[in-house]
């Protein structure tokens, strides 16, 4: 069950596609393939994904594992 306090809960549907794909090791541009669409279009979403985790400002790899570890434990829930 969700926690309401779980930010994972304000990610859209593909936000979350997004994240899964993320967690299961896709790059960008694999993400980008899978779901049809650009990889700027893989690349907004990462940065919202990001925004609406509250991820604290750190390199791109740091918080694309902060995201990964906040969707395992959501999806842990």
């Amino acid at each position: 069950m969700r926690r309401p306090s779980d930010p994972v809960h304000r990610l859209s549907y593909r936000e979350r596609e997004v994240l899964a794909l993320i967690a299961e090791g896709h790059s960008n541009t694999a993400i980008a393939k899978r779901l049809v669409v650009s990889e700027a279009a893989v690349g907004k979403h990462i940065g919202n994904i990001l925004a609406k985790l509250d991820l604290p400002p750190a390199d791109d790899v740091n918080r694309r594992v902060l995201a990964v570890l906040a969707y395992l434990r959501h999806s842990d829930d």
